[in-house]
């Protein structure tokens, strides 16, 4: 049975400890979110130096501004738009700014379009629940969990656009709703979904090739 102790601390609790000087509840939260945080900060600044520097800028304004933080968003809603103005503030000064808005959600850079077949989808037609490939119920759970297949899925990721992979990152592999993502990266939900469609079916494509034990080149 899992003891109370064990069981990770909200972030409202943590702000709480805080609050009530508590140093360790801070490291904790800054574990949690940092590395998303110095992915988001550079899709904005020019490389991942600049993006650590942000990150950590906007943990010292968290800290100073703590006690204005009323909940009434979520803490990480919070913490993110800090996040996020920062970066875009230090990429204005540095003439690197690109809103994530028209275009993104539409075009890559061939202008061509990615897209599964129609009869992936499932009855509604919400493109963002189109079928994982075929053979995925096939694989016991240890298999989809290997090494193997994780590094798959990191190596598809790395070929996406930025904004199309960090909107998958943070729905399907940290599991923020819609409604946060598009929150954190002023970006409207029309441009989330489809963001989120093209990235799913390129990650989609990577696993299927995997899956019919095509070769993957590494080179």
């Amino acid at each position: 049975m899992e003891n109370e102790q064990d069981r990770p601390q909200t972030d409202l609790a943590l702000v709480e400890a805080i609050k009530s000087g508590d140093e360790s509840a801070f490291q904790k939260l800054v574990e949690r979110y940092y590395s998303s945080m110095v992915r988001i900060a550079a899709l904005y600044v020019r490389d991942s130096a600049v993006a650590e520097d942000v990150t950590q800028e906007t943990w010292i304004a968290v800290l100073k501004g703590l006690d204005k933080f009323e909940g009434r968003s979520s803490f990480k809603t919070w913490l993110f738009t800090i996040l996020t103005n920062r970066a875009k503030t230090r990429a204005g000064r540095e003439d690197r700014y690109v809103p994530l808005g028209p275009g993104w959600e539409t075009e890559d850079a061939t202008g061509e379009f990615d897209a599964v077949s129609a009869e992936r989808f499932v009855n509604d037609g919400d493109w963002n629940s189109a079928f994982m490939p075929r053979k995925w119920e096939e694989f016991p759970e240890d298999y989809t969990a290997s090494r193997e297949l994780r590094t798959i899925i990191e190596e598809a990721l790395a070929t996406l656009p930025a904004a199309q992979a960090e909107v998958i990152r943070l729905r399907d592999i940290q599991g923020w709703p819609s409604d946060e993502v598009c929150n954190v990266l002023a970006i409207s939900e029309t441009n989330q979904r489809v963001l989120l469609h093209r990235a799913r079916s390129k990650v989609r494509a990577a696993l299927e090739r995997y899956f019919a034990g095509e070769q993957v080149d590494r080179s």
